[in-house]
């Protein structure tokens, strides 16, 4: 008799653990997109879908953003070069 209540009272923690869990989760999901500053020129558009969908998008921002400062790097020197 006290194994199943053993088990009964370790079935209940776990259900209020995971309810809690899964609250924390959603509240912290909701938060970063709340969180994040904005961004000013091109890039103010809102990040929308999932955190993992948002962190692509950014990295993939962040990806873009570097790409271009290369290549204006590389045109400035050129310009540079033929002066």
């Amino acid at each position: 008799m006290r194994a199943i209540f053993g088990v009964v009272a370790l079935l209940v923690a776990l259900a209020i653990v995971g309810l809690l869990a899964s609250r924390q989760l959603k509240a912290t999901s909701q938060a970063i997109g709340t969180a994040l500053p904005p961004v000013a020129g091109e890039s103010a558009a809102v990040l929308t879908g999932t955190v993992r969908e948002q962190s692509q998008q950014l990295q993939q921002k962040v990806q873009a953003d570097v790409v271009k400062a290369l290549e204006a790097g590389a045109a400035a020197r050129k310009d540079d070069a033929d002066k």
